[in-house]
C-alpha cells in the first residue's frame, strides 16, 4: 500500500482551486455574452429545455477544464 504524503493532498487542493477558478471565469464569460432574453426565458418563463441546454454548456466547460488540467 502506498504511503500518504501531504504533498499529494496539497497538489490536489491547488489543482481543485485552479480548476474552479477557470470554470467560474469561463461561465462568467458565457453569461456575459448570452443575451438577457435567454436568462429571462429560463427564470421568468420557466423554459426547462433552455435551462437544460445551458446546464449542458456548463458541464461541457467543466469537462474541458478537467481535461486541460489533467
Amino acid at each position: 500500500m502506498a504511503e500518504f504524503r501531504i504533498s499529494y493532498l496539497i497538489n490536489a487542493l491547488i489543482f481543485t482551486v485552479a480548476g474552479l477558478l477557470v470554470f467560474a471565469a469561463a461561465l462568467a464569460a458565457v453569461e456575459r455574452f448570452l443575451p438577457q432574453r435567454i436568462w429571462k426565458a429560463i427564470v421568468e418563463e420557466k423554459n426547462m429545455a433552455l435551462a437544460i441546454v445551458v446546464a449542458a454548456l456548463a458541464v461541457a466547460i467543466s469537462m474541458i477544464v478537467a481535461a486541460a488540467m489533467h
